[in-house]
């Protein structure tokens, strides 16, 4: 049986004691998580990680966090940027490359790549986040880095035009989905983790999380809530 992720990307949404109330619901739910099976990760504002991460310890709880971006420079004068040993305290994972970052604030491939090369020299797992595959050979055209660390991303396949973002988004078809997913492991050469994010939810997850070349989801909408967000991980 493959290993699942289940990311919920939160985005910038929730106030501490809402995040708090999350994690208390994901707590009285009593989910038995068998780590070897399913990893549950949470995207977070970098205001919220702190107090989310005293939590989970303090309950033993099977979740991990993410930071929802980070900078593509060191620790120094950089203005309001979240340099990785900032985040490294509190997560084990930082989405990178999302395609709202790159819409909403102009962020290029470029970018996505020194941010990578940041989040690969420390303990943190990069979730890197692919549009489609022209994006993917032009990352490949510019550094042999995603090929060289390769076993230690776990990619994700999100097309823009499916990200559940409040509006008319739908997400992809399984079989397009899990075609393009497949996609990712062959120009790397070799077999990847690679998710699915678009529009995923608890009545289409399991569809997705049975294809072949689908390793799990990266959750956004469908993760604010634990009702739905418990329906997924137990899909």
């Amino acid at each position: 049986m493959k290993k699942l992720f289940i990311v919920a990307n939160w985005k910038s949404n929730k106030t501490t004691k809402e995040a708090h109330d999350w994690l208390q619901s994901i707590q009285d739910a009593h989910i038995t998580i068998n780590s070897e099976e399913k990893e549950i990760i949470v995207g977070a504002s970098f205001t919220l990680l702190p107090t989310m991460n005293w939590f989970i310890k303090q309950n033993n709880l099977q979740i991990t966090l993410a930071v929802q971006d980070i900078s593509p420079f060191d620790t120094g004068a950089y203005k309001r940027a979240i340099a990785v040993k900032h985040a490294v305290e509190f997560v084990t994972h930082a989405i990178v490359g999302h395609s709202e970052r790159r819409r909403l604030f102009h962020e290029t491939d470029e970018d996505v790549i020194a941010k990578l090369k940041q989040v690969l020299a420390t303990s943190i797992t990069p979730i890197l986040c692919i549009s489609d595959m022209a994006q993917l050979d032009h990352y490949l055209s510019e550094s042999t880095m995603l090929v060289d660390n390769a076993d230690k991303i776990i990619f994700v396949y999100e097309p823009p035009s499916a990200i559940s973002g409040g509006g008319a988004f739908h997400a992809e078809s399984v079989e397009i989905a899990n075609q393009n997913a497949g996609e990712i492991s062959k120009k790397i050469g070799r077999k990847v983790i690679t998710l699915y994010g678009g529009s995923m939810n608890q009545d289409n997850a399991h569809e997705f999380f049975k294809s072949d070349n689908i390793d799990g989801g990266l959750i956004g909408q469908a993760s604010l809530n634990t009702e739905p967000f418990i329906k997924i991980i137990n899909s």
